[in-house]
């Protein structure tokens, strides 16, 4: 290259060497009868000093122009300790513009406070800013560490198709019209489930696969329309096996990329649990804030709300402080999205009780709190009533934005924990029918092979979530492999003998020629990044991402198509 060092890589070392760089201007300044140029690329920034006023006229010069100079190492004389090069500058003997640049709708700097869709319409820009290029370095230094890991534990990377089949017992495809097969759409996978269980009976053995996945659902902070996730899966393998080959990996990878040293085997426990405790599947224990069932304290009360309980749960967290009235209307609002019409509260300050609730509190209930809570000095409880899971979500949610407020974790700490023992099926008051929790194809754990397409609401998989910091960040479970399970599973979830035949029949034909039997697990690999980046939302690990609405700014996809490009897939828009 003619190029002979990068912008991020002078030292001491290369004083008096004569050099070349090339990179975009940061920013220019005069002082005195000198001229200083902060050039920059994604390697670094190298101040050059310009003494020769004959070379360019500088006032031409400005931000974000892409130039070459030639040059000399020498000292810097007020060297910038913030800085790798800060030692060292280039004394400039000559510089050429390779391309000029107009004024950008937004300065190229960290911490950038811009419109989302400026920055979005013109990500190519955005892209520039250091924070945001070093997500991407750090991006492909785990798919590195991802990849060696596996060739090294003797797997086998297999690509499996983008264009499949459309299939129920899913989130909602991404259709793709044939040309050439009027009528007929393919489907985007929204993950390689089905394949890389056949490339297990095809005796593959140990396969992975960093997969481009696809799901057409509403988006937040941690899900795009597309996105990237680890696929493996192990024959001969228990949850136990999967489990621990996960443990290495992620092991290996906060290692390399944070230097924090992981405890294994990780914290596990189960489905119910979690929801008893946290409130959520995915519980941040970064922090303690437990829930408690407060349904004794209450049996007998006279606070209006709390009597005639029934069927339904009174449970509570405590939070050591005094919660003030601008948190408690963000907190009641959270409450209010989780469907809690009311989040009512207490607080112990100085020995006195006062609150929404304090009125009709009893000196007994008083007590029961002070035993069940631990309550040791001033604190705010929130109490909520209704049906179980409900209130459980609704103070999960409550739990998480408490934690915020109040900053009761450390944001460098990295928390992982297993979820194990998840229902089986979950009741869909769409379909008012049981579906698969997981998908159809999931093993029952032993103690519910029994009675689980019976006992339904009882029954157990034999599947698995692990969770960072509160997000969900990979899934996995035991797979179907007896004919006879996989029938009443079926059978289970409604499905006609027809209707497995016709999306299915395909995949269950491969298991009458001898299957062994396997698990799996999936990680989303966007979802740690965000994570591992410290950033708040997964656009900013993604090159090319959609706004909330699933709108890419930069190029306005979707978009309308000719009629032609209709008229040869033979389709019609309705009105």
């Amino acid at each position: 290259m003619k190029r002979t060092h990068n912008c991020g890589e002078l030292t001491k070392k290369n004083l008096g060497q004569k050099v070349i760089l090339q990179g975009w201007v940061k920013k220019t300044r005069k002082l005195g009868g000198l001229n200083f140029i902060d050039l920059r690329d994604r390697y670094g920034v190298t101040q050059l000093i310009i003494e020769d006023a004959n070379l360019l006229n500088l006032s031409l010069l400005k931000p974000e122009f892409v130039i070459e100079v030639s040059g000399e190492v020498i000292q810097r004389k007020n060297s910038n300790p913030e800085m790798f090069t800060g030692e060292i500058e280039v004394k400039v003997s000559k510089i050429e513009i390779i391309n000029s640049a107009e004024l950008t709708p937004f300065e190229i700097k960290d911490n950038l406070e811009s419109n989302e869709d400026t920055k979005m319409t013109f990500r190519y820009l955005d892209l520039r800013r250091e924070e945001l290029q070093k997500n991407f370095i750090l991006r492909s230094k785990v798919n590195k560490i991802i990849r060696d890991y596996y060739c090294e534990n003797d797997f086998i990377e297999v690509e499996t198709p983008i264009f499949g089949k459309s299939t129920p017992e899913g989130a909602r495809d991404f259709l793709v019209p044939s040309r050439t097969n009027h009528h007929k759409f393919y489907a985007l996978p929204q993950s390689p489930q089905l394949y890389k269980q056949l490339l297990m009976i095809a005796g593959f053995d140990r396969y992975f696969q960093i997969a481009k996945c696809f799901r057409d659902e509403d988006l937040r902070i941690d899900r795009q329309p597309e996105f990237t996730q680890l696929d493996m899966e192990m024959s001969f393998a228990t949850p136990e096996d999967i489990q621990n080959n996960i443990e290495g990996l992620l092991t290996k990878i906060i290692w390399e990329t944070k230097k924090i040293k992981l405890k294994t085997p990780l914290p596990r426990i189960t489905y119910a649990e979690a929801i008893s405790k946290y409130g959520i599947d995915k519980p941040d224990l970064r922090f303690d804030l437990q829930i408690h069932d407060c349904n004794n304290i209450f049996s007998k009360t006279e606070i209006n709300l709390f009597q005639n309980i029934n069927s339904d749960s009174v449970r509570g967290i405590k939070v050591d402080h005094l919660i003030g009235k601008k948190e408690m209307e963000y907190l009641s609002e959270t409450a209010n999205q989780n469907k809690l019409p009311n989040l009512p509260f207490l607080k112990f300050n100085n020995g006195e009780w006062s609150g929404s609730l304090a009125k009709n509190l009893s000196d007994n209930e008083k007590k029961n709190l002070i035993e069940i809570f631990k309550i040791k000095s001033d604190c705010t409880l929130l109490i909520a009533k209704g049906e179980y899971n409900l209130v459980s979500q609704a103070l999960g949610a409550i739990r998480n934005h408490v934690a915020k407020i109040y900053e009761l974790f450390d944001k460098n700490e990295i928390n992982l924990l297993w979820v194990i023992d998840f229902p089986l099926f979950e009741f869909s008051e769409e379909e008012n029918r049981f579906v698969a929790a997981h998908h159809p194809f999931t093993q029952p754990k032993e103690e519910s092979i029994s009675d689980f397409d019976v006992n339904k609401k009882e029954a157990l998989a034999a599947a698995y979530d692990i969770v960072m910091n509160g997000f969900e960040i990979g899934g996995g479970s035991q797979r179907i492999t007896n004919e006879e399970i996989q029938k009443r599973m079926f059978k289970a979830v409604e499905m006609t003998p027809e209707s497995v035949e016709k999306n299915f029949g395909w995949f269950i034909n491969a298991y009458k020629f001898g299957a062994p039997y396997h698990s799996g697990c999936a990680l989303g690999i966007d979802r740690i990044l965000m994570i591992l980046a410290q950033t708040n939302s997964i656009r900013d690990v993604i090159a090319f991402p959609k706004n909330s609405n699933g709108i890419d700014p930069m190029t306005n996809a979707p978009d309308v198509v000719s009629p032609n490009q209709l008229d040869e897939l033979k389709l019609k828009l309705s009105k």
